[in-house]
This record gives C-alpha cells, sequence and structure tokens, in this order.
C-alpha cells in the first residue's frame, strides 16, 4: 500500500499548483535571483583591454579556463565580476567536510545538530573568503603577465581585481543562501545550473553551424543528438535509483497500550557522490595543459611537453586518467559525506535494526557492505556517462557544454528541483488537510 506522501505526491495537478500561493512566491523569487546572477556575468572587470583578452582566451579555451567558463556562464570568457564564481564556495565546503573526517573538534560540531552545522558554515565562509582571495590574485597576476592584457597594470589593478571577483564570489554564495531559504532550495547547485543552462543555446547553434558549413557531417550531428538523450535517460534512470534497505522498530507500550512494531526504509542512491567527482577529475586533468599554455613551451624540456600533450584534451592517456579519478572520487566522496557509523548509531538509538542483522557494529558492517557496492555501479556509471561524451566532443569538436559533465549537472539539478516542488506542494496539501479537519472538529463540538 502507497504511503500517504506517495498518495498526496499521485494527487498533485494544476489546480494544486494555482493554489499554492507561497511556491509561486518562492518561484518568482528564485528566477529573479538567478536574472540577477546572469546580469552580473556580463559587467566586465575594470582595467582590462577587451579585444586582447578575447583573443587570449581562444586561445585557452580548451583548458581548464573553459572548464570553468562553463560552469560560470561564461563569466570567464567576459571577465566579468562574477568570473571566479561559485567554485570556491564549493571548494571550501568539500575541504571542510575532509575536516570534519579528520579533525575530532570539527566532528563533535557536526554531531551537535543545527548549532554545530552553523558553526561549520562560518568556518566554511571564511575558507571561501581565504580561497577567493587566492584564486583571485592569481588571475589578476596572470593577466598583467599577458601581453596587452591589462590597460595600466600595477598594485592598483590586482588590488581592484581581488575586491572585485572576491566580492562578485561573495555576492553569489549570499544569493545561493537566499534561494536555499526564500526560493526552492539547492541555491548553489542552481546556481551552476543556471550557468551552464545559458550555455547550451550558443553549443546548440556553434554545432549547427558547424553542420552548416561542413565541417560536421549530418550523421555525426544526428549521433550527437541521440547519443545526449540516452546519456540524459541513463542519468534520470541512475539518479532515481535506490537501495533501499529494511528497517523494523520493536511493539513499544505507552500507558496501557501496545503500539505495533513500525517499519520503513533506508534510502542509499546508487551515485551517492553526485557531480562531484567528475568536476574534480576534470579540474585536475585539464590543470597541467593550461599550465603549459602560459609558461614558455620552449623553454619546457621534451619530455615536459610530450607529458603535457599525453594529458590534452581527447587523447587516450587523458580518457583513461580521467575515468580512473573519476572512479576514485566517486568511493572517496561517498566515504566523506555518508558515515555507517553513524547512521547505525542513530538507528539503534532510537530502537531501529535490520532484521537478521545485530545493531551497532554488525549494522555499520553490513550497510558499508551494500554502499561499496552500489557505490561501485555508481563509479561505472559516472565513467561511462562522462566519457562518451567527452569522446564525442573530441573527436568531433562540438562545444564542451554538450559534454558528459555539464549534461550531469543539469539534469541531477533539475530532478533536485522537481522533488523540492513537489515537496513544498505536499506540504501545502497537508496544510489543507489539517485545516479542513480542525474546522470539522469545531463544527461537531458546536
Amino acid at each position: 500500500m502507497a504511503s500517504a506522501a506517495e498518495q498526496l505526491a499521485s494527487n498533485l495537478n494544476f489546480s494544486t499548483f494555482a493554489k499554492a500561493e507561497d511556491l509561486k512566491k518562492r518561484l518568482w523569487f528564485t528566477l529573479a535571483a538567478l536574472l540577477v546572477y546572469r546580469l552580473g556575468t556580463h559587467i566586465p572587470l575594470p582595467g582590462l583591454n577587451p579585444e586582447a583578452y578575447a583573443q587570449a582566451f581562444r586561445g585557452q579555451a580548451g583548458g581548464i579556463l573553459g572548464l570553468f567558463n562553463m560552469f560560470s556562464g561564461g563569466a570567464v570568457q567576459r571577465m566579468a565580476i562574477f568570473a571566479l564564481g561559485i567554485m570556491p564556495y564549493i571548494s571550501a565546503s568539500i575541504i571542510v567536510q575532509l575536516m570534519t573526517s579528520v579533525v575530532p573538534a570539527l566532528e563533535n560540531l557536526k554531531k551537535e545538530g543545527e548549532q554545530g552545522r552553523k558553526i561549520i558554515n562560518q568556518y566554511t565562509r571564511y575558507g571561501t573568503v581565504i580561497l577567493g582571495a587566492l584564486q583571485a590574485y592569481g588571475i589578476a597576476a596572470g593577466l598583467e603577465s599577458g601581453q596587452g592584457l591589462v590597460v595600466e597594470p600595477g598594485w592598483f589593478f590586482r588590488v581592484s581585481t581581488v575586491l572585485t571577483l572576491l566580492g562578485g564570489t561573495m555576492f553569489l554564495m549570499w544569493l545561493g543562501e537566499q534561494i536555499t531559504s526564500r526560493g526552492i532550495g539547492n541555491g548553489i547547485s542552481l546556481i551552476i545550473f543556471a550557468g551552464i543552462a545559458a550555455g547550451l543555446p550558443t553549443a546548440l547553434a556553434g554545432t549547427l553551424e558547424l553542420g552548416r558549413t561542413g565541417a560536421l557531417s549530418t550523421f555525426l550531428i544526428l549521433l550527437v543528438i541521440i547519443v545526449a538523450i540516452a546519456v540524459i535517460g541513463i542519468i534520470v534512470f541512475v539518479e532515481r535509483a535506490q537501495r533501499r534497505l529494511l528497517i523494523q522498530y520493536p511493539k513499544r507500550q505507552v500507558g496501557n497500550r501496545m503500539f505495533q512494531g513500525d517499519t520503513s526504509h533506508l534510502p542509499l542512491k546508487l551515485n551517492t557522490s553526485g557531480v562531484i567527482p567528475a568536476i574534480f577529475a576534470s579540474s585536475l586533468l585539464l590543470l597541467p595543459a593550461t599550465v603549459a599554455g602560459f609558461a614558455n613551451t620552449s623553454a619546457m624540456p621534451s619530455w615536459v611537453t610530450s607529458i603535457v600533450a599525453a594529458l590534452g584534451h581527447g587523447q587516450p592517456l587523458y580518457m583513461a586518467l580521467y575515468g580512473a579519478l573519476i572512479a576514485f572520487f566517486a568511493f572517496f566522496y561517498t566515504a566523506i559525506v555518508f558515515n555507517p557509523k553513524d547512521t547505525a548509531d542513530n538507528l539503534k538509538k532510537h530502537g531501529g535494526f535490520i532484521p537478521g542483522i545485530r545493531p551497532g557494529e554488525r549494522t555499520a558492517e553490513y550497510i558499508d557492505y551494500v554502499l561499496t557496492r552500489i557505490t561501485v555501479i555508481g563509479a561505472l556509471y559516472l565513467v561511462f556517462v562522462c566519457i562518451l561524451p567527452e569522446i564525442l566532443v573530441s573527436q568531433t569538436g562540438i562545444p564542451l557544454a554538450l559534454g558528459g559533465t555539464s549534461l550531469l549537472i543539469v539534469v541531477s539539478v533539475t530532478l533536485d528541483t522537481v522533488a523540492q516542488i513537489q515537496g513544498h506542494l505536499i506540504a501545502q496539501q497537508y496544510e489543507g488537510l489539517i485545516k479542513k479537519s480542525k474546522l470539522r472538529g469545531g463544527k461537531r463540538g458546536r
């Protein structure tokens, strides 16, 4: 028999959405916030020579700059005030999560509930400021080293660039938090989604233009479209897939009444790590090519240039290392975000147990056993989804925005957003049912 939540979800329709005034306000707020973000990606950084920078960017678009430009919604290509994007905040969040598994003080804060999470979030903001300032200064120094990129090089340009780029990142962090609290949730993910989605029409138009000029055949364009649709279908299927562990709760007595034991499920996603492995793997592998692009290649030893060439986008070594790093980060990040021991302790504290498994350490070992095996499937799925489109991108020259990482982010965030909207609608229906029951109770009392 379906649960009450599932029954309510099946009854959701347009009339329910029309009555959800709070949800509509949240949607309008989210759209307005994303519009502000898109406007910020078109405000250029002061002190640059636009023509010289555009020419320099075209030479580095295939490296890590192209990846960051995709995540920032084209802000890197225009060197806008939001060029750093939200990546320093994501990096700081991952570093803090890693430290919570190593530093006992942070681990204790994580267990303190809401108050502990607020302190950890504050540490994340401090880390964002530090990482953002370092990256902004690196960008300023890199721009000054370019030929004719900066109109007036000097400390004034460096300080103004650091303050502008860091201010843009901090504003995006605040904007994401506002979308999470006052919008429909997933603020940081929606900002990344908006940046990638904004580049998809241009990428599609660029692909069709390649077909019009004869650079791509009609067969290859159709193949790219078919692969993209198939990849989207696979992402939807796997991202919604779960391995549910049956949880039972014993009978309990309250006063003279005996209540029957309840049953529930512990859902374990096949892809617990999300899109983080693909982002990390891409960043690490594109870094050598980007550094080599800014450096003087004639002064490098021959073996260094050979390694850099082998790690170029689309090369066999690049693809092999890309798949291996994705698989590694899938296991690594899953181990960080999901702790079987904590889950087993929480089940034991509330009297829950897995049938046939002793509570405590045995339950933790069993959850870890199941999680490891489904993570193998999740890692293989990530490798397949990211590698197959990358092969097409490298062989055909289609834009990077149609690659596996971008499709994975867009589809995953879309699924999460739809789930958030359904959650708000279900809460709206629950509130309506409660009000009706109170009115009926009042009438009966009269």
